[in-house]
Protein backbone atom coordinates (compact mmCIF):
# COMPACT_ATOMS: atom_id res chain seq x y z
CA UNK A 1 0.00 0.00 0.00
CA UNK A 2 2.79 2.47 0.95
CA UNK A 3 4.66 1.68 -2.29
CA UNK A 4 1.56 2.35 -4.32
CA UNK A 5 0.95 5.63 -2.51
CA UNK A 6 4.53 6.77 -3.04
CA UNK A 7 4.35 5.88 -6.72
CA UNK A 8 1.15 7.90 -6.98
CA UNK A 9 2.75 10.88 -5.27
CA UNK A 10 5.70 10.77 -7.64
CA UNK A 11 3.31 10.65 -10.59
CA UNK A 12 1.39 13.62 -9.22
CA UNK A 13 4.55 15.66 -8.67
CA UNK A 14 5.83 14.90 -12.17
CA UNK A 15 2.44 15.77 -13.61
CA UNK A 16 2.38 18.97 -11.59
CA UNK A 17 5.81 20.03 -12.91
CA UNK A 18 4.76 19.31 -16.48
CA UNK A 19 1.51 21.20 -16.10
CA UNK A 20 3.21 24.15 -14.45
CA UNK A 21 5.44 24.46 -17.49
CA UNK A 22 2.40 24.60 -19.74
CA UNK A 23 0.27 26.97 -17.69
CA UNK A 24 1.40 29.68 -15.32
CA UNK A 25 -0.51 30.02 -12.07
CA UNK A 26 -1.58 33.37 -10.67
CA UNK A 27 -0.16 32.16 -7.35
CA UNK A 28 3.63 32.18 -7.10
CA UNK A 29 3.88 30.14 -3.91
CA UNK A 30 2.67 26.52 -4.07
CA UNK A 31 -0.17 25.35 -1.85
CA UNK A 32 0.37 21.89 -0.39
CA UNK A 33 -2.89 19.97 -0.21
CA UNK A 34 -3.60 16.66 1.48
CA UNK A 35 -6.61 14.87 -0.01
CA UNK A 36 -8.00 12.16 2.26
CA UNK A 37 -10.78 9.86 1.09
CA UNK A 38 -10.68 6.75 3.29
CA UNK A 39 -14.04 4.97 3.50
CA UNK A 40 -15.05 2.44 6.12
CA UNK A 41 -18.74 2.99 5.39
CA UNK A 42 -20.50 3.78 2.12
CA UNK A 43 -18.06 4.47 -0.70
CA UNK A 44 -18.95 7.13 -3.26
CA UNK A 45 -18.04 6.19 -6.81
CA UNK A 46 -17.52 9.91 -7.43
CA UNK A 47 -14.28 9.96 -5.40
CA UNK A 48 -12.36 9.19 -8.60
CA UNK A 49 -14.03 12.11 -10.37
CA UNK A 50 -13.31 14.38 -7.42
CA UNK A 51 -9.63 13.48 -7.55
CA UNK A 52 -9.49 14.09 -11.28
CA UNK A 53 -11.16 17.46 -10.81
CA UNK A 54 -8.65 18.49 -8.15
CA UNK A 55 -5.69 17.46 -10.32
CA UNK A 56 -7.17 19.28 -13.32
CA UNK A 57 -7.72 22.43 -11.27
CA UNK A 58 -4.20 22.23 -9.85
CA UNK A 59 -2.78 23.04 -13.28
CA UNK A 60 -3.70 26.69 -12.90
CA UNK A 61 -3.52 26.96 -9.12
CA UNK A 62 0.04 25.89 -8.27
CA UNK A 63 -1.28 23.17 -5.98
CA UNK A 64 0.94 20.29 -4.89
CA UNK A 65 -1.47 17.46 -4.15
CA UNK A 66 -0.82 14.47 -1.93
CA UNK A 67 -3.62 11.90 -1.89
CA UNK A 68 -4.01 8.97 0.46
CA UNK A 69 -6.54 6.60 1.97
CA UNK A 70 -4.01 5.31 4.49
CA UNK A 71 -4.99 6.85 7.83
CA UNK A 72 -1.73 5.65 9.38
CA UNK A 73 0.04 8.35 7.33
CA UNK A 74 -1.77 11.10 9.23
CA UNK A 75 1.19 11.86 11.44
CA UNK A 76 3.30 14.94 12.19
CA UNK A 77 5.94 14.24 9.56
CA UNK A 78 3.45 14.29 6.69
CA UNK A 79 1.00 16.86 8.06
CA UNK A 80 3.76 19.39 8.78
CA UNK A 81 4.29 19.69 5.03
CA UNK A 82 0.64 20.51 4.28
CA UNK A 83 -1.34 23.73 4.16
CA UNK A 84 -4.87 22.43 3.59
CA UNK A 85 -6.64 19.13 4.26
CA UNK A 86 -9.41 18.24 1.81
CA UNK A 87 -11.63 15.43 3.04
CA UNK A 88 -13.18 14.05 -0.14
CA UNK A 89 -16.15 11.80 0.67
CA UNK A 90 -14.62 9.84 3.55
CA UNK A 91 -17.06 7.75 5.58
CA UNK A 92 -17.22 5.79 8.80
CA UNK A 93 -14.57 5.60 11.51
CA UNK A 94 -11.08 5.50 10.02
CA UNK A 95 -8.61 7.55 12.07
CA UNK A 96 -7.09 6.15 15.27
CA UNK A 97 -6.46 8.27 18.38
CA UNK A 98 -2.82 8.87 17.40
CA UNK A 99 -3.89 10.12 13.98
CA UNK A 100 -6.61 12.27 15.50
CA UNK A 101 -4.13 13.91 17.87
CA UNK A 102 -1.72 14.62 14.99
CA UNK A 103 -4.52 16.06 12.87
CA UNK A 104 -5.75 18.29 15.69
CA UNK A 105 -2.21 19.58 16.19
CA UNK A 106 -1.96 20.26 12.45
CA UNK A 107 -5.23 22.18 12.32
CA UNK A 108 -4.45 24.17 15.47
CA UNK A 109 -1.20 25.35 13.87
CA UNK A 110 -3.34 27.56 11.64
CA UNK A 111 -4.16 25.29 8.73
CA UNK A 112 -7.23 24.96 6.53
CA UNK A 113 -9.91 22.32 6.03
CA UNK A 114 -12.37 21.69 3.20
CA UNK A 115 -15.03 19.03 3.67
CA UNK A 116 -16.73 17.73 0.54
CA UNK A 117 -20.13 16.02 0.73
CA UNK A 118 -19.63 12.83 2.81
CA UNK A 119 -17.03 14.56 4.99
CA UNK A 120 -20.09 15.06 7.23
CA UNK A 121 -20.60 11.25 7.36
CA UNK A 122 -17.31 10.61 9.08
CA UNK A 123 -15.83 10.18 12.58
CA UNK A 124 -19.02 10.68 14.60
CA UNK A 125 -17.29 10.11 17.94
CA UNK A 126 -14.49 12.63 17.40
CA UNK A 127 -15.61 15.89 18.98
CA UNK A 128 -12.88 18.05 17.43
CA UNK A 129 -13.78 16.82 13.96
CA UNK A 130 -17.49 17.40 14.54
CA UNK A 131 -16.78 21.02 15.45
CA UNK A 132 -14.46 21.36 12.46
CA UNK A 133 -16.84 20.03 9.81
CA UNK A 134 -19.82 21.81 11.38
CA UNK A 135 -22.51 19.12 11.35
CA UNK A 136 -22.97 15.37 11.09
CA UNK A 137 -24.99 13.62 8.40
CA UNK A 138 -28.34 12.16 9.47
CA UNK A 139 -30.18 11.01 6.33
CA UNK A 140 -31.16 12.08 2.83
CA UNK A 141 -33.92 11.66 0.26
CA UNK A 142 -32.95 9.83 -2.96
CA UNK A 143 -30.42 11.73 -5.07
CA UNK A 144 -32.35 13.99 -7.41
CA UNK A 145 -32.67 17.42 -8.97
CA UNK A 146 -33.46 20.13 -6.43
CA UNK A 147 -32.83 23.82 -5.85
CA UNK A 148 -30.20 25.44 -3.66
CA UNK A 149 -31.02 28.91 -2.33
CA UNK A 150 -28.03 31.23 -1.90
CA UNK A 151 -28.14 33.35 1.23
CA UNK A 152 -25.11 35.57 0.59
CA UNK A 153 -22.00 35.84 -1.54
CA UNK A 154 -19.55 37.16 1.05
CA UNK A 155 -17.17 34.25 0.59
CA UNK A 156 -14.80 33.53 -2.34
CA UNK A 157 -16.38 30.09 -2.84
CA UNK A 158 -19.63 31.82 -3.80
CA UNK A 159 -18.10 33.95 -6.54
CA UNK A 160 -19.01 31.40 -9.28
CA UNK A 161 -22.67 31.75 -8.30
CA UNK A 162 -22.82 35.55 -8.20
CA UNK A 163 -25.87 36.84 -10.02
CA UNK A 164 -27.85 33.70 -9.25
CA UNK A 165 -30.40 33.62 -6.46
CA UNK A 166 -30.71 29.86 -6.78
CA UNK A 167 -29.06 26.91 -8.50
CA UNK A 168 -30.89 23.77 -9.58
CA UNK A 169 -28.85 20.60 -10.04
CA UNK A 170 -28.72 16.91 -9.20
CA UNK A 171 -27.02 15.81 -6.00
CA UNK A 172 -27.67 13.94 -2.77
CA UNK A 173 -29.16 16.46 -0.37
CA UNK A 174 -27.92 15.69 3.10
CA UNK A 175 -29.88 16.36 6.24
CA UNK A 176 -27.92 16.78 9.44
CA UNK A 177 -28.35 15.60 13.01
CA UNK A 178 -28.45 19.20 14.13
CA UNK A 179 -28.58 22.44 12.19
CA UNK A 180 -25.12 24.05 12.23
CA UNK A 181 -26.49 27.56 11.73
CA UNK A 182 -25.79 28.88 15.23
CA UNK A 183 -22.13 27.85 15.01
CA UNK A 184 -21.22 28.52 11.36
CA UNK A 185 -21.69 31.08 8.61
CA UNK A 186 -24.31 29.63 6.28
CA UNK A 187 -23.96 30.46 2.58
CA UNK A 188 -26.71 28.32 1.07
CA UNK A 189 -29.65 26.16 2.05
CA UNK A 190 -31.93 23.65 0.37
CA UNK A 191 -35.33 24.64 -0.97
CA UNK A 192 -37.09 21.61 0.46
CA UNK A 193 -40.20 22.27 -1.63
CA UNK A 194 -38.25 21.30 -4.77
CA UNK A 195 -37.52 17.76 -3.50
CA UNK A 196 -39.97 15.13 -4.70
CA UNK A 197 -42.43 14.09 -2.03
CA UNK A 198 -41.25 11.05 -0.10
CA UNK A 199 -43.21 8.49 1.91
CA UNK A 200 -40.88 9.28 4.79
CA UNK A 201 -40.29 12.98 5.42
CA UNK A 202 -37.79 12.54 8.25
CA UNK A 203 -35.13 14.05 5.95
CA UNK A 204 -36.75 17.47 6.28
CA UNK A 205 -35.08 20.05 8.48
CA UNK A 206 -37.18 23.13 7.75
CA UNK A 207 -34.15 25.39 7.84
CA UNK A 208 -31.78 23.24 5.79
CA UNK A 209 -28.19 24.58 5.47
CA UNK A 210 -25.99 22.98 2.80
CA UNK A 211 -22.87 25.16 2.50
CA UNK A 212 -21.03 27.00 5.29
CA UNK A 213 -17.71 28.21 6.65
CA UNK A 214 -15.96 29.10 9.89
CA UNK A 215 -12.76 30.95 10.75
CA UNK A 216 -12.03 30.34 14.42
CA UNK A 217 -8.75 30.35 16.33
CA UNK A 218 -6.84 30.79 13.06
CA UNK A 219 -8.45 27.61 11.62
CA UNK A 220 -10.35 28.06 8.38
CA UNK A 221 -12.99 25.43 7.68
CA UNK A 222 -15.38 25.07 4.76
CA UNK A 223 -18.08 22.51 4.00
CA UNK A 224 -20.09 21.96 0.82
CA UNK A 225 -22.77 19.35 0.18
CA UNK A 226 -21.92 19.09 -3.53
CA UNK A 227 -20.06 15.96 -4.61
CA UNK A 228 -22.29 12.88 -4.62
CA UNK A 229 -22.27 12.39 -8.38
CA UNK A 230 -19.55 12.23 -11.01
CA UNK A 231 -21.35 15.09 -12.76
CA UNK A 232 -20.96 17.36 -9.72
CA UNK A 233 -17.20 17.35 -10.24
CA UNK A 234 -17.67 18.12 -13.94
CA UNK A 235 -19.87 21.16 -13.28
CA UNK A 236 -17.83 24.30 -13.96
CA UNK A 237 -19.56 26.28 -11.22
CA UNK A 238 -19.04 23.56 -8.62
CA UNK A 239 -15.40 23.09 -9.67
CA UNK A 240 -14.68 26.80 -9.25
CA UNK A 241 -16.68 26.79 -6.01
CA UNK A 242 -14.44 24.08 -4.51
CA UNK A 243 -11.27 25.61 -5.98
CA UNK A 244 -11.97 28.96 -4.34
CA UNK A 245 -12.83 27.23 -1.07
CA UNK A 246 -9.44 25.49 -1.06
CA UNK A 247 -7.54 28.68 -1.85
CA UNK A 248 -9.46 30.46 0.91
CA UNK A 249 -8.75 27.68 3.40
CA UNK A 250 -5.08 27.97 2.44
CA UNK A 251 -5.21 31.71 3.23
CA UNK A 252 -4.42 32.74 -0.32
CA UNK A 253 -7.62 34.76 -0.68
CA UNK A 254 -10.09 36.38 1.72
Amino acid sequence: MRIKILMLLVAVLISGISCAQKKQSEFKEPLNILVFSKTSGFRHASISSGLKMLYDQSKGQNWVITVTEDASLLRDDLLAKMDVAVFLNPTGDAICETGQAAFEKFMKSGKGFVGIHAAADFEYEWEFYGDLVGAYFRTHPPAQKATVIFENYNHPAMKPFEGKKTYTTVDEWYSFKKSPRENVNVLARLDESTVKRQKDDTWKMGDHPLIWWTDKNDIRSFYTVFGHTHEAFQDRLVKDHITNAINWAGKRID
